[in-house]
C-alpha cells in the first residue's frame, strides 16, 4: 500500500510538471499562476503545495527534470573514462543539441528557460539557482578539459576555469541563437570544435 501511495504521489508530481511545462510555455513564468497550473493538471492548488513550496520551486523542478539526464551522462562519462575525456565531453554536448532538436518536451523546457523567464522580483531566487547550476556545469567541463589536456600532452591556452566558462558560453550561445534557424546539431558541434581547437587541441586528430 505504501508503495502504491508513493507511485501515486510521483505520478501526481509528474502530472504537475507536465502541466507547468504547457502553462509556462504559453504564458511565460512571470505571467503564469499556480492556479493556472492546477487547472491545467486538473488538481487543487493544495496538491501543488504538497509537492512544491512555490512557483519558483516548481520551475526549478521542471528545469531539473530535463537537465538531469545530461548531468547524469556527464557524471557517468567522468567515472568511466572510456574513449578519451574530450570525446566524452563533446559527446554529451552533442547529445544535448540532438535532444533539443528532436524531443519537443526538451525543446520547450529550453525555450522557457531561455526566452520566457524574467529574472526579477520573485524570480530573483531562480536567477541565483540558475547561476549556481551554470557554475556547476562549468566545473564539470573544467574537469574534462584538464583530463583531455593531460591525455593530449598539451597546455591549455588559458586557465582551465576560463577555458571551461568559455566553452560553456559557446554552448549556451548556440542554443540561445538557434530559434530553429539553422542545423543545431551540425553548427553547434562545429562551434564547439572550433573553440576547442583554439584551446590547443588537435581537433582533426581528436575527432578523426
Amino acid at each position: 500500500m505504501a508503495r502504491r501511495t508513493k507511485e501515486d504521489a510521483e505520478a501526481t508530481r509528474n502530472k504537475l510538471l507536465d502541466a507547468a511545462l504547457e502553462v509556462f510555455y504559453a504564458k511565460g513564468v512571470a505571467g503564469a499562476s499556480l492556479t493556472d497550473v492546477a487547472v491545467a493538471a486538473s488538481v487543487t492548488r493544495g496538491a501543488i503545495y504538497w509537492h512544491f513550496k512555490d512557483k519558483m520551486d516548481l520551475f526549478g523542478a521542471l528545469i531539473s527534470r530535463s537537465a538531469l539526464p545530461f548531468e547524469a551522462a556527464l557524471d557517468s562519462a567522468l567515472g568511466e573514462q572510456k574513449g578519451g575525456a574530450l570525446r566524452q565531453l563533446t559527446g554529451v554536448l552533442e547529445m544535448v543539441f540532438r535532444q533539443v532538436v528532436r524531443d519537443p518536451v526538451t525543446r520547450r523546457v529550453f525555450d522557457i528557460a531561455l526566452y520566457k523567464v524574467e529574472y526579477a522580483g520573485e524570480m530573483q531566487a531562480v536567477r541565483a539557482w540558475r547561476i549556481e547550476n551554470m557554475e556547476r556545469f562549468a566545473l564539470r567541463i573544467q574537469v574534462f578539459l584538464e583530463l583531455a589536456a593531460k591525455d593530449a600532452g598539451i597546455v591549455l591556452q588559458q586557465s582551465p576555469s576560463s577555458a571551461a566558462r568559455g566553452l560553456r558560453a559557446v554552448f549556451d550561445g548556440v542554443l540561445l541563437s538557434w530559434l530553429q534557424l539553422f542545423d543545431l546539431e551540425k553548427e553547434g558541434m562545429s562551434a564547439v570544435q572550433t573553440y576547442i581547437k583554439g584551446l590547443g587541441f588537435d581537433v582533426e586528430k581528436e575527432f578523426a
